[in-house]
């Protein structure tokens, strides 16, 4: 059952819906931008934000990822991951470049990511990329928050996401 989004007012479609509330979280092995793999193993023991967008290129999903940023470090024993389809290259250049230091952001390009999570977009011009989500887990990787932005262009609500890590 795909879940509805637009993308500046167009309907868009993703493969499914977010993982519930409640749920636990499926592994994944995602890249980061010295080609390393991360899993769920990496973060074991923390709170996770993953903050899931199309590209890291376009002015929403930058903003995000500074929002979540600036963020991440009056966070505990939390780690904010970034996750797109975008290259490892381009996702290092963009961090650098930021100065974003205080989150992972991670390469869904040669993983399942964006199908376990329900988050891959299915028709549209961004079919195959991922749409904006939030997923908040606590330490056991259970799922206490989720957002599937309703439209891809907005940012998501970053005061609920981070409410629910308390």
């Amino acid at each position: 059952m795909s879940t509805t989004i637009t993308l500046k007012g167009n309907e868009v479609h993703t493969i499914g819906a977010l993982p519930s509330v409640g749920t636990t979280v499926k592994d994944f092995a995602l890249v980061d931008s010295g080609l390393a793999v991360k899993t769920l193993e990496t973060f074991a023991g923390k709170k996770k934000v993953f903050n899931i967008f199309p590209s890291i290129d376009t002015p929403t999903c930058a903003a995000s990822s500074r929002k979540f940023n600036e963020e991440a470090s009056k966070l505990d024993n939390t780690v904010i991951i970034n996750v797109s389809k975008d290259l490892p290259f381009a996702l290092g250049r963009f961090c650098a470049a930021e100065g974003l230091n205080n989150v992972e952001t991670l390469s869904d390009f040669r993983s399942s990511f964006g199908d376990d999570y329900e988050v891959t977009i299915a028709d549209s011009p961004l079919k195959g990329l991922l749409s904006r989500a939030v997923i908040v887990t606590d330490e056991n990787n259970k799922v206490v928050y989720t957002e599937q932005v309703p439209e891809i262009a907005d940012e998501p609500n970053y005061d609920a996401a981070l409410a629910a890590l308390k």
